[in-house]
């Protein structure tokens, strides 16, 4: 009885077409972003922020960004670790050859290259789509490994490859200890969040799902197909580029190449997949899962196994995890296409029935 719409008249536009038409869910998300500011700082040690944490935050940034283009364009990409290299190299290039660079600047600067690197392997969209498409975006991601680990001028002439930002600030603030880092991300993340959600509810929005849902009747209906599909790599690349650069400042402090390899795009992907592909939601609960899996697997499987007395070693828990992936990736394409934000709102549907279900 209490989550229901029952007596929550709307007398305005603006009141039926916000975020949360429901009370009871806004000040859900309100006591949730609340207590994830306030209260995890002080609930939470050094090692969870840092194995868990951060890398959730910045992880589900990016899935935010590669959901806009699988899940709400429908164009596949599996150069999103090549777009996040892409806003990390070149926020650290902005970073450290302009003086007094503020670091706000420098992580918008590398969402701002990797817009225009995804937008010009974008491009192929206009042609090819499917199977095409993700070989195309592909191609991003092996160039990128090539250029950054080839050409010195990506790692200001580095002889080992790698490079490193250390004395973060932010308005004066440091960014050093691990509930700063947190915390800087999480504000990010919230605004980032926001803006995305209110943008795929906007008209571009709807003009992603046309394409998404079919191009062809789209473009008769007077949607223009260049603009939507190049528009949607542009915000998609532009968010998985700050979400690059945070992950190389914030997270890593040094990197490589390898940070950013192959794998990186193909984790993302499976964030989409099995959080649920057009779904704002959806995209922080795939990136929870992603996050959490392998150090739950990592934790039960020794416990399980000294149980029967079985000795369980570090490769077989990867290679335990990988198989655990594709079987929850299968499962979810057919089972549930929409992943885990289709469980949740399916649960959400029911608990406005109960206790009377139909």
């Amino acid at each position: 009885m209490f989550y229901r719409e029952n007596g929550q008249f709307k007398t305005s536009y603006a009141a039926d077409m916000q975020i949360f038409p429901i009370a009871q869910d806004r000040w859900a998300i309100l006591a949730l972003v609340a207590f994830a500011f306030i209260g995890v700082p002080f609930l939470v040690d050094e090692y969870l922020f840092r194995a868990i944490l951060i890398p959730f935050v910045i992880l589900s940034l990016a899935a935010l960004g590669v959901n806009i283009l699988v899940g709400y364009c429908g164009q596949i990409s599996l150069g999103s670790g090549a777009f996040m290299a892409v806003g990390a190299y070149m926020a650290y290039n902005t970073y450290i050859r302009i003086d007094g660079m503020p670091l706000i600047v420098a992580l918008l600067s590398g969402g701002f290259f990797a817009t225009l690197v995804g937008m010009f392997f974008g491009i192929p969209s206009l042609r090819v789509k499917g199977l095409y498409l993700a070989v195309a975006t592909l191609a991003a991601q092996f160039f990128c490994d090539w250029a950054f680990l080839r050409i010195g001028w990506f790692t200001n002439n580095n002889s080992s490859g790698s490079v490193s930002v250390s004395n973060l600030q932010v308005f004066g603030l440091p960014i050093e200890t691990p509930v700063q880092k947190y915390v800087f991300c999480l504000t990010l993340l919230v605004l980032f969040g926001l803006a995305a959600k209110n943008l795929v509810r906007s008209a571009m929005g709807r003009e992603w799902m046309a394409i998404r849902d079919m191009d062809v009747a789209a473009a008769v209906i007077g949607i223009r197909p260049m603009y939507a599909k190049l528009s949607a790599f542009a915000v998609s690349s532009f968010i998985v580029g700050v979400a690059g650069a945070l992950w190389g400042f914030v997270h890593l402090g040094s990197w490589e190449p390898a940070a950013f390899s192959v794998d990186r795009s193909f984790q993302l992907l499976f964030m989409v997949i099995i959080g649920g592909m057009g779904s704002i939601m959806g995209s922080f609960f795939g990136a929870a899962f992603i996050v959490v899996l392998p150090i739950f697997l990592n934790q039960f499987l020794p416990w399980l196994g000294s149980l029967v007395g079985w000795q369980v070693d570090t490769a077989l828990v990867s290679h335990v995890e990988l198989m655990v992936f594709g079987a929850l990736i299968v499962w979810f394409l057919i089972v549930e296409p929409h992943g885990l934000a289709k469980l949740w709102s399916t649960g959400k549907q029911k608990l406005r029935l109960w206790p009377f279900p139909h």
